[in-house]
């Protein structure tokens, strides 16, 4: 039963993420909600100016409306309740992604109906990313979820106390904040966390975990239906709405999964996107030179010459790697 429920939810998501860029992409260009594109980019990115944005708006209805319906088919099967903990784990994952996703709307809102280029101020993105942080951390607490012991694979477990809240916090804003760098050329985040889901898909079954198998699995769909629109040369950007909720999904699995430290594993690319601009930052500030010829790390592979196709088949590869490491390492949980 978990399977053809999980197979509803990609199907039921692809469909509704595909049809609706039918009439998304057009409304979004009849009302201008084009992407601006920033004068430090590389300088051929302008050709993308108006490009329609916010197309993120696809797979996260297309995904709510699989795990809706992959859940929905899920007990009407006979399937077992998820259970409090379980229930919270799914629909609060899709309630954090989706605050997360809600965030990255008023940065594109900002950004391209006021015209205000830099969108939200750091300090305001990040009050707002730390209230979703919290309340998903609560939620999940008062579900009956108490333990703040970490599993390292291959290594063991860490109980962490109280510093286990104090360090998902600032984990799960890293980790949305990385994924929104990852979303910088056509189809690099929607490719990188397609693979993601697979694997997440693959965890899920191994470790019986039903509701993030759903959640995997319709967020896969959607995000395939999206990629249709997004694929060099893109007819819409998912934009920060987009990327924002992707990032959400990507932490609402790992925590779902009880292995938040695999993210950092089958999200690989997201945490060297993020590293490659805080050392640019750090050597910029302290010795007035830059490591990369342009950061986040896409940027500076396509400065180097590579097509932003060959970098998402790279990033995509890479990430294929990180996942099976981290499929390996669930068998020897």
């Amino acid at each position: 039963m978990e399977s053809i429920s999980c197979f509803a939810a990609a199907l039921a998501a692809f469909a509704v993420s595909a049809v609706s860029g039918k009439f998304l992409i057009p409304f979004l260009r009849k009302i201008k909600f084009g992407q601006t594109i920033k004068d430090i980019g590389p300088v051929w990115h302008k050709n993308k100016q108006g490009t329609p944005n916010m197309g993120g708006f696809m797979f996260i209805i297309g995904s709510a409306a699989g795990i809706l319906i992959g859940y929905l088919i899920y007990r009407a099967g006979g399937g077992a309740p998820l259970g409090s903990v379980g229930g919270v784990k799914l629909f609060g994952g899709l309630g954090l992604a989706l605050g997360c996703g809600f965030i990255g709307f008023l940065d594109d809102y900002i950004k391209d109906v006021k015209k205000q280029n830099l969108g939200l101020r750091a300090k305001q993105k990040l009050a707002l990313q730390l209230v979703v942080a919290v309340a998903y951390l609560a939620a999940v607490y008062l579900a009956g979820d108490t333990s703040t012991v970490v599993i390292f694979p291959f290594i063991g477990q860490l109980d962490l106390g109280i510093f286990y809240y104090i360090l998902a916090v600032l984990f799960i804003l890293f980790i949305s904040n990385a994924v929104n760098l990852t979303d910088g050329i056509d189809g690099l985040a929607g490719s990188v966390t397609f693979v993601v889901c697979l694997a997440a898909l693959v965890m899920a079954g191994l470790l019986q975990q039903n509701g993030m198998g759903l959640y995997s699995a319709a967020l896969a769909g959607g995000i395939l239906g999206f990629l249709i629109y997004n694929f060099y040369p893109a007819k819409v950007f998912m934009g920060d709405t987009g990327s924002m909720f992707l990032g959400g999904s990507v932490l609402a699995l790992g925590f779902g999964l009880n292995l938040p430290v695999l993210i950092a594993v089958f999200g690989i690319i997201y945490v060297i996107e993020a590293l490659s601009v805080i050392l640019q930052v750090i050597s910029f500030q302290t010795t007035g030179k830059r490591i990369f010829k342009m950061s986040p790390i896409h940027h500076h592979f396509e400065m180097c010459g590579w097509s932003e196709k060959k970098i998402v088949g790279v990033f995509s590869l890479v990430t294929l790697v990180g996942c099976v490491i981290s499929v390996v390492a669930v068998f020897n949980i």
